[in-house]
């Protein structure tokens, strides 16, 4: 059986840093960054390695602002 490997993309300058997708993320791999978007917002980021793609995150993201992909590895 395959592996799946993921990935997120989060429109940062539309993220307004609202914490659900921290929240919701099974394998702690999202965060706050440090810096603000246009708007003066802190926003979601991926940290780290380990997202397997369950698309937690852009599920209860309230702006659709996160897309996930994924890759199965072998």
């Amino acid at each position: 059986m395959a592996k799946v490997k993921g990935t997120i993309d989060i429109n940062i300058e539309k993220c307004k840093g609202c914490e659900l997708c921290i929240a919701a993320c099974p394998n702690k791999v999202l965060k706050l960054s440090d810096k603000i978007n246009v708007k003066g917002y802190r926003y979601a980021m991926l940290y780290m390695e380990g997202c397997n793609a369950c698309m937690s995150c852009a599920l209860v993201c309230p702006d659709a602002v996160i897309k996930v992909y994924k890759k199965k590895i072998e």
